[in-house]
């Protein structure tokens, strides 16, 4: 079965790179049905101004998270990518925490 990605554009700045478009795999669905895109988006919202240290790369790629994200009295965890000279950001997945 193919995952099919779903874009969405969204205009904010990380990193000191402007972004406007967020792809968001459909990966967190298998284990985390309590999980939407429409919450991904808000939680990548909160990522605007805001500067992240890579925890990897490879080849053109690096790899990030950001843990106990709050939002609307829960936590989260957000774990993305970003290519080189592109302007989209890559969720790879997402997911609550204790």
């Amino acid at each position: 079965m193919e995952r099919q990605r779903k874009s969405y554009t969204l205009m904010i700045q990380m990193n000191g790179r402007r972004i406007n478009e967020i792809i968001i795999d459909p990966h967190y669905k298998e284990k985390h049905s309590d999980i939407s895109d429409e919450l991904i988006l808000e939680l990548v919202k909160g990522m605007d101004g805001k500067y992240f240290e890579a925890e990897g790369r490879n080849g053109p790629w690096e790899f990030f998270s950001w843990d106990r994200i709050e939002y609307v009295g829960k936590l989260y965890r957000l774990v993305w990518c970003l290519k080189d000279d592109t302007l989209f950001i890559g969720v790879i997945n997402c997911f609550r925490r204790d």
